[in-house]
């Protein structure tokens, strides 16, 4: 039976190593390793579970409810998890039909008061308070059987991103951690959170924000580099091996995400492509072209218990311009 390494992986079913090392990191996709092989391989029960979890995601089931389905026996979960799917879907899909008959309503009578003088005020009309829910979901085309081709444009429609922040991120100082090799996530985050915990830097600077990117990015090789920064004071010393850098901040496109979403960079970055009134602009740090993955509520996770400290949402932001 052929192994599969990690980079043959991530090119086969267009994921990310990031994704692929969170679902290992959380037991949801367990990898092995070859005798005289430093990185990850995937067998053929491997491959299968990762291309139940894609169909699965592609399904809007959560990664938690996912691995409830795979850890259930008798496989009774599924099918309350895909009712509960169903019970969101329907929601919905009924406040999206309330706001089309409403938008219905609104073109007839314009369209019976063109040959009229009389202007309607439509912000100040009633029925339009009355639309209080705005979703993202847009209509796909419903079938007794789905293939998978019908499954892949409808997650494609359902993932446009519709809520992308601009944000200003200030210039600032910060100690910068970096590791490349084998597991560069953990390696590089291993020394910066022994210093801020052990200067409690929290207390410090409670309003610390803590950053990634790969450095340099994964290429055809699956060996990459990930570097963290936090911000702190200006005037602080920073003890080898980290390195004390200036960030010079800017404009940003950010979308949040939950840890374990990666494969919405793909997404975010066709949100500035398609954007008529912003485009990608490239500046440093060059590792991942500028881009930046910040570890959002970086006081809670440093205060509170280490031994239960965790991230579990990221802003993706990529650097912009207006046009």
């Amino acid at each position: 039976m052929k192994l599969m390494t990690i980079s043959e992986v991530t090119k086969t079913f267009n994921v990310t190593t990031r994704m692929l090392r969170y679902y290992d990191e959380i037991g949801l996709l367990p990898s092995t390793r070859k005798q005289n092989y430093a990185y990850r391989v995937y067998d053929e029960s491997a491959l299968r579970r990762l291309q139940q979890i894609i169909a699965l995601r592609k399904l809007r089931i959560p990664l938690k409810k996912i691995a409830l389905i795979f850890s259930d026996i008798e496989q009774t979960k599924i099918i309350e998890i895909f009712q509960e799917t169903i019970d969101e879907l329907n929601t919905e899909i009924t406040a999206l039909q309330t706001i089309r008959d409403i938008l219905n309503a609104f073109i007839t009578r314009l369209n019976s008061m063109v040959h009229t003088h009389i202007k309607l005020d439509m912000l100040n009309d009633a029925d339009i308070i009355s639309v209080i829910q705005t979703l993202s979901l847009s209509k796909i085309k419903l079938k007794e059987e789905c293939s998978m081709d019908d499954l892949n444009k409808a997650n494609e429609i359902l993932s446009t991103l519709k809520n992308v922040r601009i944000i200003y991120l200030p210039p600032c100082t910060v100690a910068a951690s970096h590791y490349f090799g084998e597991d560069p996530e953990e390696n590089a985050g291993k020394p910066l959170e022994e210093f801020v915990r052990s200067i409690e830097l929290q207390k410090i600077k409670p309003d610390l924000r803590v950053f990634g990117f790969n450095n340099p990015s994964p290429t055809g090789n699956e060996t990459y580099g990930y570097e963290f920064w936090v911000t702190i004071p200006d005037d602080l010393d920073v003890p080898s091996p980290l390195q004390k850098k200036y960030f010079e901040g800017g404009l940003y496109a950010a979308h949040c995400i939950k840890m374990g979403d990666f494969h919405e960079w793909q997404l975010l970055g066709q949100w500035v492509m398609n954007s008529s009134e912003y485009e990608y602009d490239a500046r440093e740090p060059f590792g991942m072209n500028g881009c930046l993955e910040e570890h959002l509520n970086a006081y809670s996770y440093f205060a509170g218990d280490e031994k239960a400290a965790q991230f579990i949402q990221l802003d993706l932001l990529v650097p912009i311009k207006a046009k």
